[in-house]
């Protein structure tokens, strides 16, 4: 079959998506990926994708550029004519799939948060629900990456119960995320937090509870880990950062294409996010078998059994961070590695890549089944 995967960005494909795209190729479809061109594209196509260039702009949701983004769609849908599209990230779920309809194709949104649409006010959270409602509305499924998430559309009726298929996140590779010795007691603790620097992750408040803790606790060391300034309406640019490290309150490592020897030397994994689908990152670092510090958010909390594998946080409270920092460093180090070694068990156990694998499989399986029985009716 051809089967079209699309998102906002080629690296999101190639970060998160990874799994599916491999086990897609290797059962012998063609795969195809529509999404704005980055330093990914390079790696799509070493894989086996065909590529296809998709310009747009990812921030915001004006309904009135959507119409625009939708006919795009539409376009390309009719051009390519794929068995089935996969889709990520919010305006190629949304106006892909008014798309998809137009065109008859079938059509698998996977929503992977909720992002700034439900954090930024009432009126663009009513604006992207009535948009969610209107394109969601026919899709046999819609794969959820936490509980939250899935309950808030078939709560504010978005899509119906039977709509909606629970997925572990994307699913890691548990080789290649391997657990890794705890740093040695006779280093000062790591606390590292990897993520797009947004205000929305969390970053304020991190960096605010490194202060609070350098006065107690003057050795600890703060890590940011991921691109700042990026397209985002909450991010931070880099001259912020940059005062930061010159303040001696963290450390920015910049961006890399292997998180592992971050990880590695880390003590302790911090997300102090305000929402999340699925984070990767916590997964990563409880698949290397590493302690981790989130908010009590949906998704995040999604990732960590409570005082288990890892300590929660009130959401946007330095001042709560903080205090399970502090909690954490009081541990001693048996219980801070028992700790990791819990959430690399959690994490074997439930979020192995090969359920998302099988659930996509399944999805298409189903649904290019059903689009065949259709056209040998109407034939």
């Amino acid at each position: 079959m051809h089967i079209l995967i699309t998102a906002n960005a080629a690296w999101n494909i190639w970060n998160f998506r990874r799994p599916v795209v491999a086990a897609l190729i290797a059962d012998g479809h063609r795969v195809t990926v529509l999404a704005p061109p980055d330093d990914a594209v390079a790696l799509l196509r070493d894989i086996g994708c065909r590529f296809l260039p998709f310009a747009m702009d990812v921030k915001g949701l004006n309904p009135l550029e959507g119409l625009t983004l939708q006919r795009r769609f539409k376009r390309v849908f009719a051009e390519e004519q794929p068995d089935v599209v996969l889709s990520y990230t919010i305006k190629n779920n949304i106006f892909g799939a008014r798309a998809a309809r137009a065109t008859g194709v079938p059509f698998v949104p996977n929503v992977t948060g909720l992002g700034t649409a439900f954090l930024s006010g009432r009126v663009l959270q009513m604006v992207t629900e009535q948009l969610y409602r209107r394109s969601f509305d026919a899709l046999p499924v819609v794969f959820f990456q936490n509980e939250d998430d899935r309950d808030l559309f078939v709560t504010r009726k978005l899509l119906r119960v039977d709509q909606a298929r629970l997925l572990p996140g994307s699913g890691i590779d548990l080789d290649h995320f391997a657990p890794f010795a705890y740093p040695l007691q006779d280093t000062p603790p790591v606390f590292l937090m990897i993520a797009r620097l947004l205000r929305d992750k969390g970053v304020i408040e991190f960096v605010d509870a490194a202060r609070q803790i350098k006065t107690r606790h003057p050795a600890a060391r703060f890590q940011l880990l991921g691109a700042a300034g990026s397209e985002n309406r909450s991010a931070i640019d880099l001259a912020t950062v940059q005062g930061w490290v010159a303040a001696g309150l963290v450390e920015y490592l910049g961006t890399t294409d292997d998180v592992r020897p971050a990880i590695a030397a880390a003590s302790c994994v911090v997300l102090p996010s305000y929402r999340e689908g699925a984070p990767r990152t916590l997964i990563e670092a409880a698949a290397m078998a590493r302690p981790v510090i989130t908010t009590d958010v949906p998704g995040c909390r999604a990732v960590v059994e409570r005082d288990v594998s890892g300590l929660l946080c009130d959401v946007r409270s330095a001042d709560s961070l903080a205090a399970a920092m502090t909690r954490f460093l009081a541990m001693p180090a048996v219980a801070q590695q028992a700790m990791g070694l819990a959430g690399r068990a959690m994490i074997a156990r439930d979020y192995d890549q090969a359920i998302v694998v099988r659930a996509y499989r399944d999805a298409i399986a189903r649904l290019t089944e059903g689009a065949a029985s259709r056209n040998l009716r109407s034939d």
